[in-house]
């Protein structure tokens, strides 16, 4: 099997269960994506014109700083790529993890979690931003996704291939 990695964001702690379980599910390593300046409610306020993850989201060049680029990326094969979906998107943050990297000979597979909201524009994004990456179709899951389903899914993408 290929080297794994599981790299996510989570603002509010769905998208870490997820990738946790994930990465227990496919023996993989673990790497919490971080913002230099952590999202901190009020900025999470969607309905708020002026708060962070608004005024970011209306930038799509914006690239908010990392708090660190010790992601294990270069030793991995495969990177599940884990975010909340924001303005039927990928958060900014994901951004600037895509654009800190090389993706180079890499298979990506973002997953990420909402209520009901898809991808949208973000897969054709995450292929712009991951160049020399092959990506994946993306996919959506709620709070309540249970291993099983998760293993399943893993299990479904035949990354032995890879």
């Amino acid at each position: 099997m290929s080297k794994i990695l599981v790299a996510y964001f989570s603002a509010s702690g769905t998208t870490a269960r997820l990738a946790e379980t994930l990465a227990s599910a496919s023996d993989a390593e673990l790497y919490e994506i971080k913002p230099a300046v952590p999202y901190e409610r009020r900025d999470l306020n969607w309905m708020n014109k002026k708060a962070r993850s608004t005024v970011e989201m209306q930038d799509p060049d914006c690239r908010p700083a990392l708090a660190d680029t010790d992601a294990p990326v270069p030793a991995a094969e495969i990177v599940f790529l884990g975010f909340p979906i924001w303005w039927y998107r990928e958060p900014s943050i994901i951004d600037s993890f895509l654009d800190a990297y090389d993706f180079t000979g890499k298979t990506i597979v973002p997953f990420f979690t909402s209520g009901g909201s898809q991808l949208g524009e973000g897969q054709g994004r995450i292929a712009v931003l991951s160049k020399g990456a092959v990506v994946l179709n993306g996919r959506r899951f709620s709070a309540r996704t249970s291993e099983r389903e998760l293993r399943e899914w893993f299990a479904s993408l035949h990354l032995e291939q890879i």
